[in-house]
């Protein structure tokens, strides 16, 4: 099943790549129904999925270069399979949302669906090598997709994109070739029992190189400096692919190989997670406040609230982990919606700065209404889904760092603040009559907005949905943790 989700976009790319440019219907066609499928494929995984079995489920192994070690090891838990279903829910949604793409069709699919395979593998892999594979595999396409099809300064977000997250890769790579050396194997279950035998200092240095390349991916302060650039220069798409799955593959990565892997490492600088973690939510915080860019400030609230996915990390409690685990998956559907409600209106009106619009809950009532709730999930408001992920990433880390949790909430009080000014803005006041004749959302734009609409009100109403799924082996890890 899991070798099936991989194939639904990779078969998509590879009929593509056999269609003329021409058939731009049928190329989109083909796109469409291999996110499509890859999203009912995810259902599938969870109609069989055992929640109270904290072990990996659905495991598939064969040799793949056998003399080093070297398996096609695929498996999902707890952890990785609400992040499998976001991904093919995003991925789905954003191909929806790719209709304003009209140069280079068919390059464009191609890598957005090869796009789709490294995001999905990076998530399924349980072999170090075949992780480190799709984890590298997604930067080609990402940057394509932002230096091609992108508006702005696109050649040089896109540079830095690759060149931040290269870096990052590289010094993951001389820990996963350590590891190797000293355990022989490239097996996650196996080394998620076995590494922590490695003594403490050499816990700490591999901590360390496995950190920088998930600290920039979430982004954490001070690497998160690519991101904003990216978003603000990426198309629509590929800004909702970015803050909705790929930034949650850096909080997936600590907690899949930093904490299990590297226990005594993990203790040992969760201070300094702690503190970055901090600053990123208050820093991306005024940051966002600062924009007249409605896209630039959404890209800077990503920083603030990736920050509690880290804080709960870095607590290593289960109300912290669950929390982060809830907090990706939430900032993915609100992101991923806000990302696609600013680029519908950039397609109408050809600007994104607040300061050119006003009035417009009279003329748009659906993108307004919709706004308004993305918006108040974003903050954090009780009943939607952003409050469950932050409240239980505060509550993990108040008994360890009471003075670091009270500071945070002043970024809660500036996201607050920031996403009231943008809703006063853009939609309260006398309408702009330069704005008279823009028109509502489309069906197809509504078709990939309600569903994650809907995930939003329903995981902030019963949480229990999610923290079900993901409860056991968020349990087990925090046992791994405390040596039991």
């Amino acid at each position: 099943m899991l070798t099936l989700l991989l194939l639904c976009p990779l078969i998509g790319m590879l009929l593509i790549l056999a269609m003329p440019k021409g058939s731009t219907k049928a190329i989109r066609a083909i796109a469409l129904a291999a996110t499509g499928a890859a999203f009912l494929v995810s259902l599938w995984l969870l109609s069989g999925f055992n929640p109270q079995d904290a072990a990996i489920q659905f495991q598939q192994r064969v040799p793949w270069i056998p003399q080093l070690q070297i398996y096609y090891q695929l498996g999902i838990d707890g952890i990785s399979l609400p992040l499998v279903i976001l991904t093919t829910l995003i991925g789905f949604v954003a191909c929806l949302g790719s209709a304003s793409i009209k140069e280079r069709l068919k390059e464009y699919y191609i890598f957005y669906l090869l796009l789709q395979v490294g995001m999905l593998g990076t998530f399924l892999a349980q072999d170090l090598f075949l992780f480190y594979i799709f984890w590298e595999l997604v930067l080609v396409p990402m940057y394509f997709m932002i230096g091609i099809w992108g508006g702005g300064r696109r050649e040089y977000s896109a540079f830095k994109f690759f060149i931040y997250t290269l870096a990052g890769s590289l010094l993951m790579l001389l820990g996963i070739l350590t590891i190797y050396f000293r355990l022989g194997t490239f097996d996650m279950v196996v080394l998620a029992r076995d590494a922590q035998i490695l003594s403490s200092g050499l816990q700490n240095l591999l901590y360390l190189a496995f950190f920088f390349g998930f600290a920039i991916k979430i982004p954490l302060f001070p690497f998160h400096t690519w991101l904003p650039d990216a978003h603000v220069d990426a198309p629509t798409p590929a800004s909702v692919i970015l803050a909705g799955v790929l930034l949650k593959m850096g909080g997936y990565g600590f907690l899949r190989i930093s904490l299990p892997f590297f226990p005594q490492g993990a203790d040992y600088f969760s201070p300094v997670l702690a503190v970055l973690a901090i600053i990123s939510i208050v820093y991306g915080a005024f940051c966002a406040m600062a924009q007249t860019d409605l896209k630039k400030m959404v890209a800077y609230s990503s920083v603030s609230h990736m920050g509690f996915v880290a804080l709960g990390i870095a607590a290593a409690t289960p109300e912290g982990i669950n929390g982060a685990v809830f907090q990706m998956v939430s900032h993915g559907l609100v992101t991923g919606g806000l990302f696609l409600l600013v680029g519908a209106l950039y397609d109408r009106a050809h600007t994104r700065s607040l300061d050119d619009f006003g009035g417009l809950a009279v003329k748009l009532p659906v993108f307004s209404g919709l706004f308004i709730v993305f918006g108040m999930a974003s903050l954090g408001l009780p009943g939607l889904s952003g409050f469950v992920g932050e409240f239980l990433s505060l509550l993990g880390s108040f008994g360890i760092w009471k003075g670091l949790v009270a500071v945070s909430l002043i970024g809660i009080v500036l996201t607050a603040a920031y996403t009231l000014t943008a809703v006063q803005k853009l939609l309260l006041g006398p309408l702009n009559q330069k704005w008279a004749t823009l028109k509502d959302l489309s069906v197809r734009e509504l078709v990939s907005l309600v569903p994650l609409l809907l995930l939003v009100v329903a995981l902030g109403v019963y949480p229990l949905w999610l923290l079900n799924i993901q409860s056991e082996a968020v349990q087990q890890l925090v046992m791994h943790l405390n040596g039991s």
